[in-house]
């Protein structure tokens, strides 16, 4: 179809082979590598490359804080693997290759494991800059948390339709939840708060109605608000902090 992509690629052994001498012979963690993305830094290395018989560029991303993290975690676990052996008691699955048969932990395999630690890779057909393809393809944080509030909030399930007019209304109604996502980033700039952030902060809010049948009264009220509940309330609609506030 001629589509210019932008997506993400799995480390298959293909990609591996590929990227291990760039790895070893670039000295990714300098200045002209360096692209911020937002609190994270990634330093990415771009090259010609093709999937299957399409051609394109593979950036090859590093985040030196996420090697770190993966590494920590990664400790953590061997040294309860192996404290769980000693006593003779099962593992966490998928740990077990890292041991030998006696319970003991083989190096290389542990290498092996922490060899593309904090590292990913984007493949696009498009003409972008290193800073573009890092910014669209992991800035894309608005798209799934659309889904996610689908999955959260909105509990659309199941997921799995087959009639025409359901499928046109899960689309329908994913499209809405993006929109509202985005309107709301937008309304939240001046706060430089996130709408996933804002919509947590908010999940306390509620109203109480009561009634009173016999005498036909009835009365309304809002949960008292935090004050960075009223804050955002205030940047998003001041009309309707108005009405909340009533």
């Amino acid at each position: 179809m001629k589509w210019k992509i932008l997506c993400g690629l799995p480390a298959n052994e293909g990609l591996k082979q590929f990227v291990r001498p760039i790895i070893k012979k670039e000295a990714f963690s300098n200045l002209k590598n360096r692209v911020r993305l937002g609190k994270t830094i990634f330093y990415v290395v771009t090259k010609p490359y093709s999937y299957g018989a399409t051609r394109g560029t593979l950036a090859i991303c590093f985040n030196e804080r996420k090697k770190n993290d993966l590494k920590e975690s990664r400790y953590d676990e061997i040294e309860n693997a192996q404290n769980q052996l000693a006593q003779d008691k099962p593992i966490k699955e998928g740990l077990e290759i890292l041991f030998s048969k006696n319970g003991h932990l083989v190096p290389a395999r542990l290498a092996e494991e922490e060899e593309l630690d904090g590292y990913s890779f984007i493949f696009t057909t498009a003409s972008l800059s290193t800073a573009e393809m890092v910014k669209l393809y992991f800035d894309k944080d608005l798209v799934e948390k659309a889904f996610q509030s689908l999955k959260g909030v909105v509990r659309l399930r199941p997921i799995r339709h087959w009639l025409y007019n359901r499928v046109v209304a899960h689309v329908f109604i994913c499209y809405l939840a993006y929109l509202l996502l985005s309107l709301l980033q937008l309304r939240l700039k001046k706060l430089s708060l996130s709408p996933v952030a804002a919509l947590q902060e908010l999940y306390t809010l509620y109203k109480v109605y009561l009634r009173d049948n016999r005498k036909g009264f009835q009365l309304s009220r809002m949960v008292a608000l935090t004050k960075s509940q009223e804050k955002i309330m205030k940047t998003i609609d001041k009309k309707l902090w108005a009405k909340c506030s009533q």
